[in-house]
């Protein structure tokens, strides 16, 4: 597929995009509430969903970033991947080194929330060691970001972390994605990249390698690449983006790196299409091209911006207030289940919302601004 660029197309601002982090951050929060609460509504009970959104949008950011800057960052330059790495790195550093810790430190409690929790749903109780361990190898893992290649480690604090591995996997490899995409065509390179993929975590899999939690890229690179191709469809004219649109529907129904029931597979499908319809909706007929611009416009406002900016922030904190608010209702009171997981998310959305508003405003902007110093002292950067 060959690229149709146009200057109006590389100065867009993709509204909705805020919007839906956010969104995909509060799917997460609301489904853990249903999981750890007993109460369970269909598809809104299923955070795997919500972090399948943040991986969908994740592909499409960086391809999306990386059309904008390609005249002026070429990915051919070994110095555009470190000024890449660089960017993500403080963009996601800060704020997670410091809730790492205050999450170890914290081990303990939570563990003993988890346990009543586990004990009054009746399932298998987590691992102790996944809030307990205090290594400095589990601690160096973590830090490093290499967590997410381990099994043993991949799923080992507090923190619902592991797709922050995850994505830092993701980063690492992007560049090398974008030079084979470059090289061999989207068609091509990315079902090299996907199938690559693919034969990867089969083979894991047969080696008995297996993870709690789908921590390694391999598990989920087709969904990044799903978002991915949509992003440079953009740029592409419209029977390619339709093109683009199938192929990506294709991608998210490999039978790997999560629950793959009729439902979830029907849930993706959907999420991978509505995404689709809201970024490219100028090639949807008139009468729903209107609806979906607006709808566009509105998670681009400043109460949906906000909410995408706290996304991070209220994702790697949720759990962290939200299990101990969990066992002090079971231990505290004799309610039913709807109303406990009501009670929950009373008390732990404005809790979360105003710690991370607190973590943002001054750990992760600030963390952004070191960022671009570096990144302007770095001269093969400038």
């Amino acid at each position: 597929m060959q690229e149709n660029r146009s200057d109006k197309s590389s100065h867009m601002r993709i509204a909705c995009l805020d919007g839906l982090r956010g969104l995909a951050a509060l799917w997460v929060l609301v489904g853990h509430a249903h999981l750890l609460t007993g109460f369970r509504v269909p598809i809104l009970a299923s955070p795997d969903l919500g972090v399948d959104l943040f991986i969908l949008l994740s592909g499409f950011l960086m391809v999306f970033h990386y059309q904008l800057r390609r005249d002026r960052e070429p990915w051919e330059s070994p110095a555009t991947w470190a000024s890449f790495w660089l960017r993500r790195f403080f963009r996601i550093a800060p704020l997670y080194y410091v809730l790492l810790f205050v999450a170890l430190a914290l081990g303990p409690v939570i563990y003993e929330a988890r346990m009543v929790i586990d004990a009054f749903n009746g399932v298998h109780p987590q691992a102790a060691s996944r809030y307990l361990d205090g290594s400095v190898t589990n601690h160096l893992a973590h830090m490093s970001f290499l967590y997410g290649l381990h099994p043993n480690f991949a799923y080992r604090t507090p923190l619902p972390d592991w797709s922050i591995g995850l994505e830092m996997q993701f980063y690492a490899a992007l560049p090398f994605i974008m030079l084979l995409v470059g090289f061999f065509g989207w068609a091509r390179g990315l079902a090299g990249v996907v199938a690559g993929g693919v034969a990867l975590a089969i083979l894991a899999d047969r080696a008995g390698v297996h993870f709690p939690m789908p921590a390694f890229l391999p598990l989920k690179l087709h969904v990044f690449a799903a978002g991915m191709l949509m992003a440079a469809a953009l740029f592409w004219e419209k029977r390619k983006a339709w093109l683009a649109l199938a192929a990506a529907l294709l991608l998210v129904l490999i039978p790997i790196g999560g629950e793959m029931g009729r439902l979830h597979e029907g849930v993706r499908l959907l999420i991978v299409t509505g995404f689709f319809a809201l970024v490219h909706a100028r090639h949807l007929p008139g009468r729903l091209a209107a609806p979906l611009t607006r709808l566009g416009d509105l998670l681009g406002n400043r109460f949906f911006h906000l909410l995408g900016e706290l996304s991070f922030g209220a994702y790697l904190i949720h759990l962290l207030i939200m299990q101990p608010v969990i066992a002090f209702l079971i231990t505290h009171g004799n309610f039913s289940n709807p109303v406990r997981f009501a009670l929950s998310l009373l008390v732990t959305i404005p809790v979360v919302y105003g710690l991370a508003f607190l973590g943002y405003r001054f750990i992760e902007v600030p963390g952004q601004k070191l960022g671009r110093m570096v990144l302007k002292r770095k001269p093969a950067a400038a």
